[in-house]
């Protein structure tokens, strides 16, 4: 790796991904516990792999390679990508041992299994993208490999669900597209370099209008309004683990574009004070007021959790759109929290689903007497999604509201704690009550017919691990902390 010789370690987890996909969608399997065992392996190699390469202190690059000049495939490891990748290839992990348990209740699981080892490699290609170019590629293979997840079942309201997914994320694409060419046209490399790569000086009127396109075509993907609609639509009706990584992964995919569009190829400095800063403030707040409301009116559960989604992942943006460091610490953290208290959550919500049947919040009553395990994780990620200490997402959200408050910015310094405090008032209001219907029911609500009904192992030790580091990560964050700083560091 020092003498230049390519990492071919980045391209693995991609090739391996591709190569487990193909067996399983194209083999015919005599056994399911066969093809469950080459998943289970091939999603297990992903996450050494990665951590093997967050994990070695070599300058890693591979040149795939090139359209025309200027237009060069590449990836690179750095350390935004390491955190990425890392925590994606985790919790595809995660959900990925939870589908093998909620699968036997669907059918044509080849299938699923299938795209679900492509997308997982995509996803982790793309964290390792040196350019501009390379991410966009991977984004857009991202979106139709993962199409199929959320059309599964075939049934008309998958499939419209599907075609709206569909929908929104080209369009969203094609929102970045304009601004890849206008700068592309311009002569700019579009190569991600800490604190941005293009010429010096400041954008001009074209150039902020294309980098406003870009950050909310990137949004689309993480459901900032208004690109948002394809999230509550999509969630109920995929499988419940593809729903979880739907929220909890692929979302952060798009946060991940607007990272390195703002952060490495921009410029925070030259956003800085901006009217496109003051844009994306502006929606990214609306953004997570909206979707608390949302969450909080809604009556079906995994369409509760899919407008949370669409608030908690505009926390993000928010932290992101301060140009703060310490808002920026903020969100680059509770990325890693969000996503591992949502997957849970849906994961909780998918058990609940293949167990009782019963899909609606109204419908949960006396749930926690026959899946204590199952409402004791809802339970205690619910907790940690609002903010209450020492659970990790009151790091999080400790770092934004005080990263707002020091930017100075005038009204959004103290409006942005305000709504971020409303949010998790609603977010305590439509996550809290689905507990205390679950273990504290009402008299004259319907006892849950099943009295045992709790998932295998293979929903509820995912489930488990996932809510001991929700937790944990909050007790004791210095080394993710520490990491977060380094990255911090590189671009402020």
């Amino acid at each position: 790796m020092t003498n230049g010789t390519p990492a071919f370690e980045l391209l693995l987890p991609l090739l391996l991904s591709l190569a487990g996909g193909l067996a399983v969608g194209c083999v015919r399997w005599k056994s399911r516990r066969a093809m469950l065992g080459l998943t289970a392996a091939v999603l297990a190699a992903d996450l050494l792999i990665t951590v093997y390469i967050c994990l070695s202190g070599a300058a890693m690059r591979l040149p795939l390679f090139t359209v025309t000049e200027g237009l060069e495939a590449v990836l690179r490891a750095d350390t935004l990508g390491k955190i990425f990748a890392l925590l994606f290839a985790f919790v595809w992990l995660m959900a990925g041992t939870a589908a093998f348990e909620y699968m036997e209740h669907e059918r044509d699981n080849p299938r699923f299994f299938a795209f679900y080892l492509i997308v997982g490699g995509v996803l982790n290609a793309a964290c390792w993208a040196g350019n501009f170019f390379t991410y966009y590629i991977l984004f857009e293979l991202m979106t139709l490999t993962s199409m199929p997840l959320v059309l599964h079942s075939l049934s008309h309201e998958a499939v419209m669900a599907a075609l709206k997914y569909l929908f929104y994320s080209m369009g969203g694409a094609f929102l970045t597209l304009f601004g890849f060419f206008l700068f592309v046209s311009q002569g700019e490399s579009m190569t991600f370099r800490p604190g941005g790569s293009l010429a010096a000086g400041a954008l001009t009127g074209q150039q902020l209008t294309a980098v406003m396109l870009m950050i909310a075509g990137f949004s689309t993907k993480a459901g900032m309004f208004p690109m948002h609609g394809w999230l509550p639509t999509a969630h109920p009706v995929a499988p419940a683990p593809a729903s979880a990584v739907l929220s909890g992964v692929i979302t952060k995919a798009g946060v991940l574009g607007v990272l390195r569009t703002v952060y490495y190829v921009v410029g925070p400095d030259k956003l800085r004070g901006t009217w496109v800063q003051t844009v994306w403030i502006c929606l990214a707040l609306t953004t997570v007021f909206m979707g608390s409301m949302l969450a909080y009116r809604e009556d079906v559960l995994k369409k509760r959790m899919a407008y949370s989604t669409v608030s908690q992942v505009s926390y993000v943006l928010f932290g992101l759109s301060l140009l703060h460091p310490t808002a920026f610490t903020g969100a680059i953290l509770h990325v890693v929290f969000h996503s591992l208290v949502k997957d849970t959550l849906f994961l909780a919500a998918g058990a609940v689903i293949i167990r009782t049947g019963r899909t609606r919040v109204s419908e949960l009553s006396g749930i926690g007497r026959g899946m204590p395990v199952t409402m004791w994780c809802f339970t205690l990620v619910s907790v940690t999604l609002i903010g209450i200490p020492p659970t990790s997402a009151f790091v999080s959200k400790w770092y934004l509201a005080v990263g707002s408050l020091a930017t100075g910015i005038p009204v959004v310094s103290w409006l942005g704690p305000v709504i971020l405090l409303i949010s998790a008032l609603l977010t305590a209001g439509y996550l809290l009550t689905i507990s205390i219907k679950a273990f504290l029911p009402e008299k004259t609500a319907q006892p849950l017919a099943v009295e045992k009904c709790e998932p295998g192992w293979r929903m509820t030790v995912p489930m488990g691990i996932m809510t001991g580091l929700s937790v944990l990560l909050g007790v004791w964050p210095g080394p993710l902390l520490d990491a977060v700083g380094t990255l911090t560091g590189l671009l402020f």
